[in-house]
């Protein structure tokens, strides 16, 4: 759902299940093997690391954990303005942090499971849902 008031979007967001685990691994290392298939995996390369996010079972000991998943669910072209600045805007207002990722289809905020609470209060008192 979307709709517009002032600058910001309201959107609606689906928390998904599992504590994730945001891990960095050096640019050249292989695509590993303990890689959760399950729930969202992001793998990206650049030319400084590898970073990889997945569900946090079976993730290496430098494994940053116990962050939580919220996926936006609107469906958006990949160059629709305001949707990343409209979801992510509330929760840095507040002095919490988000990690984003973005796919062909979708974007997803990742916050720090122990700040879920805040993020859901700053969110909806902003306007949005969480389902």
């Amino acid at each position: 759902m979307r709709t517009r008031h002032s600058d910001a979007m309201k959107l609606t967001f689906t928390l998904l299940s599992g504590d994730y685990a945001i891990t960095r691994l050096p640019a050249d290392a292989p695509i590993p093997a303990w890689i959760d298939q399950t729930g969202l995996v992001s793998i990206t390369r650049a030319d400084d690391e590898l970073s990889i996010v997945c569900l946090s079972s079976g993730t290496p000991t430098e494994a940053d954990t116990g962050w939580s998943a919220l996926r936006v669910d609107m469906l958006a072209a990949l160059d629709e303005p305001g949707v990343v600045m409209s979801a992510v805007t509330p929760i840095s207002s507040a002095g919490l942090g988000v990690f984003v990722i973005s796919t062909h289809l979708r974007d997803y905020l990742l916050v720090r499971t122990t700040e879920l609470s805040r993020v859901r209060t700053v969110l909806t008192q902003a306007g949005n849902t969480i389902a």
